[in-house]
């Protein structure tokens, strides 16, 4: 029987669903095989379960129908009611460690929630989690009333501990919010904070609030605006709107609102990351402004065209260059005034077609989730498996662990830029920027993107000069002169590598412009392999929805001869293994075992042969086929006994054709998040970003970086 939490609120919209999407979220990190149910649907559309199912892979039981829930209660028949919440959290708690009961939600005109939420978690013998909203109310009359919402539930009388998440909690005024940063995520509070000194502060009045009524403070959740920001397509949809120009319009976000009827100069106080631009459809000075606006740097979420009025299309042509960059143009035929009533009033729940902002959720209120209370969960005798988010979430954790130097050549890409502010402020590694320091500043304002002062900012050509000499030397055999030198080091990527070379910096990281040669290059030239290692290869962390595989080489060696393939499938062993990923290594084929033959197969038979006569101490077999390999039901019949086939977590392909065609068929057609390549065995960590690449993956690049410079750091220490 797995343990089981009732979640419930203490008061009217509380972000009841955004507490239990953390929870289950930070359980799924400690590799606690979680569960959730609705048991009793309200009145009021919940996307509750639809929003667990897609942001923890979690296939959602039926809830009773509330009218069903409230005839039984109106017949006074609670028996009858708490055996159907009994029948459906049995069916949501197979396989589960931990199952996670959303409670009722209160409603206009409803007085039962309170008591079917003691209901069940006597039914349930739950243990109980509150989560409250502080509103205007101080850490006191906070406290005072959860504690008489546990009292309600008989729980505190009983000697029960009474935990508790509390939602929103003011951060104070704007230039404080660093301490609620998380990937991909600009702040803002809300009005209520600029009464508030500091997030710290008024944190730490809650705690002790709550703690004085004997109530564990399980979490203090920041309030975020911009956590809560919609797409331009949930305005759209919100208010009917014409889609003139749709752009980016599923991916842009509105965290500002800005109302436009003054001339563009003044106008262009509104014109800000993240804002929607409202003006009257005639205002063609304001969409010319706000398209200039957007070529200068600042990313608009949109333009809003009022009064039934379309844009002219000489004006249009003007503005293609915006357009064409994914800025979305709507129109309505309300005013100006009631577009904007419409957008503020909007509801803020997140739509269960909206992936991204589900993650960010999930892990913002799993970020400030008592570490402590929720490993209590996870002391059982299973081995814990590895889930994508329990994944990242360990990558952050050892990077953290201890802060490498990372450059980034690419530095006045805005990408870029606003990746090494979240990896400051996420304290994953100290970022180098290579670029002109008045450009990469500029950039970043007009990205809305503060730098923390721990980001350096390197011109490199002012600092080119100092590699010229140990270039030469390192290249001298090649034919390099100073001269030639000069030339190679007016490349950012260049001066980089030279840094890494020079033990100045510990990893880097590029390709968000450039291409994979161009990042490689330098760095076989220079940086070469880590001594006994043959070659440079790659992995991808393929993140699928209950467990990350490692897939290798994917990106780099075409056609690997039997050694390569060998070299290959020792070296995404050991990646396993350094991420925290127990390496089962198969040695992939169009056969398993002896049942084929052929050139193809013969090579992959004698990779595997090297492979274990150089590391014996690796559970590694082949040739397998990979449903063999992955796959226990027909791994007991293809390759019976074996401690790799059916639960295979590495899988080395035996050519590029086939790694490559087969990762992207993987990502797609799954819909599975590829973290990837990752370059191994150089002796300093160079990566390649795809040029399409967002800016969370550039985070999770920097992240991958800095844990292998952490490792080549370990290499050269001599500790194992």
């Amino acid at each position: 029987m797995p343990t089981i939490i009732l979640v419930a609120p203490a008061g009217r919209r509380v972000g009841l669903t955004t507490a239990c999407l953390g929870l289950v979220r930070a359980l799924d990190r400690q590799g606690v095989r979680v569960g959730f149910v609705k048991p009793i649907a309200n009145r009021e559309v919940s996307q509750s379960a639809g929003l667990v199912a897609l942001g923890a892979h979690i296939v959602p039981v039926k809830s009773v129908p509330i009218h069903v829930a409230e005839d039984l209660l109106a017949a006074g028949d609670d028996q009858t009611l708490m055996e159907h919440v009994i029948e459906i959290a049995d069916k949501a708690g197979v396989g589960a460690d931990v199952l996670v009961v959303e409670g009722m939600n209160p409603e206009a005109g409803m007085v039962h929630a309170t008591r079917v939420n003691e209901l069940m978690l006597k039914a349930l013998d739950a243990e109980l989690v509150l989560v409250a909203s502080p509103r205007s109310q101080n850490a006191t009359e906070v406290a005072d009333a959860i504690a008489i919402a546990a009292r309600g539930y008989g729980s505190l009388a009983e000697g029960r501990q009474v935990g508790c998440i509390l939602n929103r909690v003011c951060i104070g005024p704007a230039g404080q919010q660093a301490e609620t940063e998380t990937i991909g995520q600009a702040q803002g509070g809300c009005a209520d904070c600029q009464g508030v000194t500091s997030f710290a502060e008024n944190e730490a009045a809650h705690r002790r609030s709550l703690e004085a009524e004997k109530i564990r403070p399980l979490a203090v959740v920041p309030c975020s605006v911009d956590l809560a920001a919609p797409r331009v397509l949930d305005v759209a949809m919100a208010l009917k709107a014409r889609v003139i120009f749709a752009g980016e319009i599923r991916t842009r976000r509105v965290s500002d609102v800005g109302i436009c009827a003054a001339s563009p100069p003044n106008a262009l106080r509104a014109m800000r990351p993240g804002s929607l631009i409202i003006t009257p459809g005639d205002r063609h000075d304001i969409l010319m402004a706000a398209a200039l606006t957007v070529q200068a740097g600042t990313p608009l979420a949109g333009v809003l065209l009022t009064g039934g009025i379309d844009p002219d299309p000489r004006i249009v042509r003007l503005c293609r260059k915006a357009l064409d960059t994914g800025l979305p143009v709507l129109g309505v035929d309300d005013s100006s005034y009631r577009a904007t009533t419409q957008v503020s009033g909007m509801n803020t729940e997140i739509p269960v077609d909206d992936p991204d902002r589900i993650e960010r959720t999930m892990s913002f209120v799993a970020d400030r989730i008592d570490v402590s209370w929720v490993k209590s969960f996870g002391k059982t005798t299973r081995v814990p498996r590895l889930s994508p988010p329990a994944f990242r979430h360990r990558l952050v954790e050892q990077a953290r662990s201890n802060q490498q130097r990372i450059v980034l050549p690419e530095g006045a890409e805005p990408r870029t830029v606003a990746a090494a502010a979240i990896v400051a402020n996420r304290g994953i590694a100290r970022c180098v920027l290579l670029g002109s320091p008045d450009e990469v500043r500029d950039v970043a304002a007009k990205q809305g993107v503060s730098l923390p002062a721990s980001v350096e900012i390197i011109d490199p050509v002012a600092v080119a000069p100092r590699y010229i000499e140990p270039l030469v030397e390192r290249r001298k055999a090649k034919g390099m002169t100073p001269e030639r030198a000069a030339i190679e080091l007016q490349d950012p990527i260049m001066v980089g590598t030279m840094m890494l070379a020079q033990n100045e910096a510990d990893g880097l990281v590029s390709g968000a412009v450039h291409s994979t040669a161009h990042t490689i290059r330098p760095a076989l030239q220079i940086i070469k392999t880590v001594p006994g290692c043959n070659l440079v290869s790659s992995v991808f962390f393929m993140c699928l929805p209950d467990q990350v595989l490692v897939f290798g080489d994917c990106a780099v060696v075409p056609d690997p001869t039997a050694s390569e393939l060998a070299d290959i499938a020792i070296q995404s062993a050991d990646s396993a293994i350094a991420f925290g990923i127990p390496a089962r290594v198969a040695m992939l084929s169009y056969s398993t075992g002896s049942s084929g033959t052929g050139e193809d197969v013969e090579k992959v038979k004698e990779a595997t042969r090297i492979a274990k006569e150089l590391r014996p101490d690796l559970a590694l077999e082949g040739p397998l086929q990979y449903d063999a390999a992955v796959m226990p039901d027909v791994a007991r019949l293809k390759a019976p006994g074996s401690s790799v086939a059916g639960q295979a977590t590495v899988l080395i392909f035996p050519d590029l054709n086939t790694g490559n065609v087969t990762y992207k068929a993987v990502q797609r057609s799954a819909n599975v998040v590829s973290m990837g390549p990752m370059l191994q065995g150089l002796a300093k960590p160079v990566n390649d970003l795809s040029r399409g690449c967002l800016i969370e993956d550039i985070v999770f690049t920097i992240n991958l970086t800095a844990i292998q410079a952490q490792q080549a750091e370990r290499r050269k220490s001599g500790a194992k």
